[in-house]
C-alpha cells in the first residue's frame, strides 16, 4: 500500500516531511519517543511527546532541561500533532515503554519501538494493535534466537547463590530495565535478601520505586563502610552491576566472584566465554524469533517494516506468509546493548 506521508532521513524517521519524527537520533523540533533507552530517547528536541513515565526517566538521565518542552501522555490516550491522531499503546519492553499508534488518510501505522512478549512484573504487556503497517524490531530476529521463559533463570540464579555460598555474585544487567526486572522477578520467587548494586543502577531503581514497584532492600555495593572485609562480607550476597563493570577495577574489590550476564545474547556460548562469563542468563527484554513472528501473526498487517536487527531474516519469513516487508536500516539503534 502507498504512503507517502512516513519517510527514513538523517535523524530517522519522519512524519508528514518533518511535521514530527519517531525516535530521532538528531535534535529535532517534534519528537515521539517510544521509551527511555539512551539510543531511543535522546536530549536536545525542542518538544517531545512520550509516556509519563519515559519523560520522568528521561529528566533523570539528562536533568530538567533535556528539552524545551514536553507533552506527557498514559496509555490509550489519544491526542494530535496538527492533524495526525495518535496514541501510546504498551510495549512491555521497560517502564513507560510503548508503541506509537498513529492513524491518518484512513491508515493505521504502528510503530512497535523496542518490544517483548514475555512476563515482566515491572511494566504493563505488550498489547497487539490491529494496524495496516507494523513497523517492528529485529533485534533476535533469527530462527536461532528462542528464549526460555525468564523464571527458569532466575531459578537458576538463586540455585547458584545457595550452592556457592562462599562467593557473591556479580550479575551484569542493563540498569534501565534490566535491573529492576531481575530484583522484581527475585522477589516474586520468595528471595528477599538484600540485593546490592552498583551506584549507576540507584537512581532508576529509586524512580520504579516511586512509581509504585517495590523492589525490596537495596544497598550500594561499597567496601569502606562494611564492618568485615569484602571477601567475608560479600559471600553469598547477590550484586548487580552494569556489564561494563564486570571487566573493570570496580568489580576487583570482590574476591573470587561468580560472573554473570542476563542478556538475550547469552544464547550464544561464544559471547559468554569472550567476557569470561561463569553464570549466562538468558534474560531478554527484547522479542525473539518465535514471538515476533507471533507478534506480527496478532498484527495482521498488510505490511511489516523493519527498522533494526536482522532485518533480512524477518522479511524472508514475512514474504513466505504473503505479507509485503522491508527494512528500513535505521542507524542509531544499537541491537546488541540488551544487557
Amino acid at each position: 500500500m502507498k504512503i507517502d506521508w512516513i519517510k527514513k532521513s538523517r535523524e530517522g524517521v519522519q512524519i508528514k516531511n518533518g511535521l514530527f519524527y519517531i525516535d530521532p537520533i538528531y535534535p529535532v523540533k517534534n519528537a515521539v519517543i517510544t521509551h527511555a533507552h539512551a539510543d531511543h530517547a535522546r536530549p536536545g528536541h525542542n518538544q517531545i511527546f512520550a509516556t509519563k513515565e519515559t519523560i520522568e526517566i528521561m529528566k533523570e538521565r539528562y536533568g530538567a532541561n533535556f528539552c524545551e518542552k514536553f507533552t506527557a501522555y498514559d496509555y490509550n490516550q489519544n491526542f494530535k500533532i496538527q492533524d495526525i491522531n495518535l496514541f501510546f499503546a504498551p510495549a512491555g519492553h521497560v517502564l513507560g515503554s510503548a508503541q506509537i499508534v498513529i492513524n491518518y488518510n484512513n491508515q493505521r501505522v504502528t510503530f512497535a519501538g523496542d518490544y517483548k512478549r514475555q512476563y515482566d512484573p515491572t511494566c504493563l504487556p505488550f498489547e497487539p494493535i490491529k494496524s495496516d503497517i507494523f513497523v517492528t524490531e529485529a533485534t533476535f530476529g533469527l530462527p536461532v534466537f528462542k528464549h526460555p521463559d525468564a523464571n527458569t533463570q532466575i531459578e537458576i540464579l538463586i540455585k547458584s547463590i545457595q550452592k556457592f555460598s562462599n562467593r557473591c555474585h556479580i550479575i551484569g544487567v542493563y540498569s534501565l530495565g534490566k535491573a529492576q526486572r531481575i530484583i522484581k522477578m527475585l522477589r516474586n520467587k520468595g528471595w528477599m535478601d538484600t540485593i546490592y548494586m552498583h551506584g549507576s543502577l540507584v537512581k532508576i531503581c529509586r524512580l520504579y520505586e516511586k512509581f509504585g514497584i517495590d523492589l525490596g532492600r537495596l544497598e550500594p555495593a561499597t567496601v569502606k563502610d562494611k564492618p568485615e572485609k569484602p571477601h567475608e562480607y560479600y559471600k553469598g550476597k547477590l550484586i548487580l552491576a552494569p556489564p561494563s563493570a564486570l571487566s573493570d577495577v570496580w568489580s576487583r574489590r570482590f574476591p573470587n566472584p561468580i560472573l554473570g550476564m542476563a542478556s538475550g545474547w547469552m544464547t550464544v556460548k561464544q559471547r559468554a566465554k569472550q567476557r569470561g562469563i561463569n553464570l549466562p542468563l538468558i534474560i531478554s527484554d527484547h522479542a525473539d524469533w518465535h514471538d515476533i513472528l507471533k507478534t506480527i501473526e496478532e498484527v495482521s498487517p498488510k505490511e511489516v517494516w523493519v527498522t533494526h536487527g536482522s532485518e533480512e531474516a524477518l522479511i524472508y519469513a514475512c514474504k513466505k506468509k504473503n505479507i509485503k516487508a522491508k527494512a528500513l536500516s535505521i542507524i542509531g539503534y544499537e541491537s546488541d546493548t540488551d544487557i
